[in-house]
C-alpha cells in the first residue's frame, strides 16, 4: 500500500534536509531510520514509500554513518595530519642540514686551531733563531 501524498512530501522534505546537511530531528547520518525520524513517520511507512526509497537509493549509494559535521571534522583532521607530516619532513631535512653545517664548522674550528698553533711555533722559532745584540 503506497503512502499518501502528504507523507511522501514529508519524506522528500526530510530527505532533502538530510542530504543538504540540515537535519532538524536527527544526528544527520544518511540512514533510512534517520529518514523516518526526520520525516516524523514510522520505519514501516518509509518502506511503503517505494518511489521515495528508489530516489533515496539513487542519491545515497551506501549509508554514511557520519553526520556532515563529522565528515568536515574528519576532513580537517586529515588535512592537519598531512600538514603535520609535511612539517615533520621539513624539520628532518633542516635538522640534517644543521648537522652537516655543525660538522663543517667543527672541522673548520679544528683546522683554525691547528693553523694558529703552527703560526705560534713558527713565530717562536723565528724569535729564538735571531742573535741577541750584544
Amino acid at each position: 500500500m503506497p503512502v499518501s501524498p502528504a507523507t511522501e512530501a514529508k519524506l522528500r522534505a526530510a530527505m532533502d534536509r538530510l542530504l543538504e546537511g540540515r537535519p532538524e530531528r536527527t544526528d544527520g547520518a544518511l540512514t533510512k531510520e534517520n529518514l523516518a525520524r526526520e520525516a516524523g513517520v514510522s520505519h514501516a511507512t518509509v518502506h511503503r514509500a517505494e518511489t521515495v526509497l528508489a530516489d533515496w537509493d539513487t542519491r545515497v549509494e551506501r549509508p554514511v554513518l557520519r553526520t556532515p559535521g563529522e565528515v568536515r571534522r574528519d576532513e580537517e583532521i586529515a588535512e592537519l595530519r598531512r600538514g603535520l607530516r609535511e612539517s615533520k619532513q621539513n624539520v628532518t631535512l633542516l635538522q640534517n642540514k644543521l648537522d652537516a653545517l655543525a660538522t663543517v664548522t667543527a672541522n673548520l674550528y679544528h683546522e683554525n686551531q691547528a693553523l694558529k698553533q703552527e703560526r705560534t711555533r713558527r713565530t717562536q722559532r723565528a724569535l729564538t733563531a735571531m742573535p741577541t745584540p750584544g
